[in-house]
């Protein structure tokens, strides 16, 4: 069942209004990989009446009447800046999550446009709430790259009532039936919004107006942010903006994650403009778990989804699997088994678990941590159980995997022998010891022992099947002359010429965007160079990716 998009679908279901509306930057996907939808059919499910508005423009927004209870806001699956601009600041022509895939419907600042939308529509409006991406990782101070300055909250420029951050689904049924029953919703975990005073007992960071002149400030605000995001151990956090304050509750307790039955599909109404090609890799693709231990500095899943690993049972992944199968489009391939990283499924600290995460003390970097339990059974165990479903004819991992993770043979052998299409991901980023320590990643020797194993694992299968190597051009502390080594490396050790090379884009609430902005490390405050000339980051990627050799200039 799709949510409703019309009010016509409104009377099918039965109901003579809504409770909530959901606007969306992205068309709507029926799909778990889409929050939205997740969203959306977790609320129906506990029984309340949810309707959807994807990629509105003015006169769409009014469609569905207005909701009785809040407006549901998200700029989609990707930050819309993101979405619209390469990292060199150029209009993206394409967009993988809008019907025939030209990016002519997702406004710069979705979460900004969408919310004014709605309160020229609806005066006085229901309550306004923002959440996806975009909100979570602007929901305090930011550097924003696109503007090249810090900005406030999200919540302020948007004029909005509330935040959900984080992946949202208990908060924001807190919230509708905190909203449902009269009561005040400010208490709800995962919640920001905007007071007069600030909260007592909740963490002050220094004002907007200091971060935002103040690159030590900025700096020491993001550390209390970043340490503040484990639901076991964080505070509550509240900041001055002006004559107000943003209040952020602590993060929502670890959940469950829910089971529903998804269409896997583009909803007619929005497929009749075109198809969308996030639906390829998508469909058939499932997800085993949420959350990362990598904490890699440029990459915002610890912020968004959190350092825990939450795993779904291996029974509710075979169940989903064989739901699959019964779809009338599936052909016998599932094109994913993973999550942000595959083999992290199935095993978790017990003192991260008690406790939150460590503040000082990474999981797997600059090793793996002795009591991270590493454990590659449980998703050997569910890759079996896949690919032995009637109907099911190749299963693939094609989410990436951390090469430095005490890989296991048994789990290596199954992957080379039985899901890799080809080709399997991984992600070094660079060689360079001096840029990976900035990254946050390991060192290349466990790269290159990954690879001897992987390649004579694969001429054993009598399979010819190969690496892909993800490569970051430009992050900060990053050289002409890093990259000339990177490509040398590539060349003499791995046996290839890196076509996926991306130029390093300061996103929202990331440590590598703090040293972006900042041009300091900021665990020792020491300069830092960054790259921040158009032209020479080109150049930079430039030097990997070009045919032959290359001398630095």
């Amino acid at each position: 069942m799709f949510l409703p998009t019309t009010l016509e679908e409104v009377k099918r279901h039965g109901w003579d209004a809504l409770d909530v509306i959901l606007v969306s930057g992205d068309s709507y996907i029926d799909s778990p990989f889409i929050g939205v939808a997740v969203i959306g059919k977790m609320l129906v499910k506990e029984g309340f009446r949810v309707g959807i508005i994807a990629q509105p423009n003015p006169a769409d927004i009014g469609r569905l009447g207005e909701p009785r209870l809040f407006w549901g806001v998200t700029a989609g699956s990707v930050d819309s800046m993101v979405a619209n601009y390469t990292a060199l600041k150029k209009r993206r022509k394409s967009d993988d999550y809008t019907p025939g895939g030209v990016n002519n419907r997702r406004p710069d600042r979705a979460s900004i446009v969408y919310a004014n939308l709605i309160r020229r529509f609806s005066k006085p409006a229901k309550p306004i709430v923002l959440g996806g991406i975009e909100a979570s990782l602007r929901r305090v101070p930011h550097y924003d790259y696109w503007d090249d300055k810090v900005r406030r909250s999200l919540l302020f420029d948007a004029k909005a009532d509330f935040i959900l951050y984080g992946m949202a689904e208990t908060s924001t049924l807190e919230l509708a039936e905190t909203l449902r029953d009269g009561k005040d919703p400010r208490a709800v975990r995962g919640l920001c919004y905007i007071a007069k005073e600030k909260r007592d007992g909740y963490i002050e960071l220094p004002s907007y107006e200091t971060v935002a002149q103040d690159k030590l400030a900025f700096i020491e605000m993001f550390h209390t942010f970043y340490q503040n995001n484990d639901p076991v151990s964080a505070k509550g956090l509240c900041q001055q903006h002006g004559d107000r304050w943003l209040v952020q509750n602590p993060p929502a307790l670890h959940a469950d994650l829910p089971e529903l039955d998804y269409e896997r599909a583009q909803h007619p109404f929005y497929e009749r403009e075109g198809p969308v090609k996030a639906l390829e890799t998508i469909r058939f693709s499932i997800s085993t778990h949420r959350g990362c231990y990598g904490e890699c500095n440029f990459c915002a899943i610890g912020v968004h989804e959190g350092r825990t690993i939450r795993s779904r049972s291996a029974d509710s992944i075979v169940r989903e699997a064989e739901q699959i199968t019964r779809h009338p489009l599936f052909k016998g391939i599932i094109h994913d088994v993973g999550g942000p990283t595959a083999n992290m499924y199935g095993f978790e600290c017990d003192h991260k678990l008690q406790h939150g995460a460590c503040p000082k003390k990474h999981c797997i970097f600059p090793n793996v941590c002795a009591q991270l339990p590493v454990d590659y059974r449980p998703i050997v165990e569910v890759l079996r159980r896949v690919r032995a479903l009637p109907g099911v004819k190749k299963v693939f991992v094609a989410s990436g995997i951390r090469y430095d993770m005490n890989l296991s043979d048994e789990y290596l052998r199954e992957l080379v022998i039985h899901h890799v299409s080809g080709q399997l991901k991984v992600a070094p980023e660079h060689t360079s010891d001096f840029v990976l320590a900035k990254m946050g990643k390991p060192g290349s020797d466990s790269l290159l022992h990954f690879k001897k194993k992987f390649d004579e694992l694969s001429r054993a299968a009598g399979k010819p099947q190969f690496l892909t190597y993800y490569m970051i051009a430009a992050h900060p502390g990053c050289t002409d002359a890093d990259m000339a080594e990177l490509k040398k490396f590539a060349s003499e050790k791995l046996q290839t010429n890196p076509e996926q090379v991306q130029i390093f884009t300061p996103t929202p609430s990331t440590y590598s965007t703090l040293m972006y902005y900042t041009e300091m490390d900021p665990f020792t405050r020491e300069p830092l160079r960054v790259e921040k000339d158009l032209r020479r980051k080109e150049r930079q990627k430039d030097i990997i990716v070009r045919k032959g050799a290359h001398r630095p200039r």
